[in-house]
């Protein structure tokens, strides 16, 4: 049996509770430390399969920068990979928020979309 004790901030919300994750064989048996159900889930998912929500900008097809950010969370080790196809991408102006600029994103099933409007070129 192989018990590990790993401390976490959690980022859940605002609170930034100090987590304490008992886990055994890599799997969580105990969280404390958190003051919501949110803290317990994000700890477990942060030592098992961790995730992040990815930010960044594409380039318009006309060379204009277009804020985006992943719809949803992604495996923090396809990060790069997700980067990688954001900065492939060429959105055509105009773009409004919401807009798909890459409809699977490395492949993990996780469109990226348009944070900001911006207007065509004149």
């Amino acid at each position: 049996m192989n018990m590990e004790t790993i401390k976490l901030i959690c980022i859940g919300c605002p609170m930034g509770c100090d987590l304490t994750v008992e886990t055994e064989n890599g799997v969580p048996v105990s969280v404390s430390g958190n003051t919501c159900p949110i803290g317990k889930k994000y700890a477990e998912e942060e030592v098992t399969a961790p995730k992040r929500t990815v930010t960044s900008t594409a380039l318009s097809d006309v060379g204009v920068p277009v804020p985006v950010k992943t719809a949803a969370a992604v495996p923090k080790d396809r990060i790069f990979d997700v980067v990688r196809d954001i900065k492939a991408a060429r959105p055509s102006l105009p773009v409004e928020i919401g807009d798909v600029v890459v409809p699977d994103a490395a492949g993990v099933g996780v469109p990226v979309v348009a944070t900001k409007r911006v207007a065509a070129e004149r």
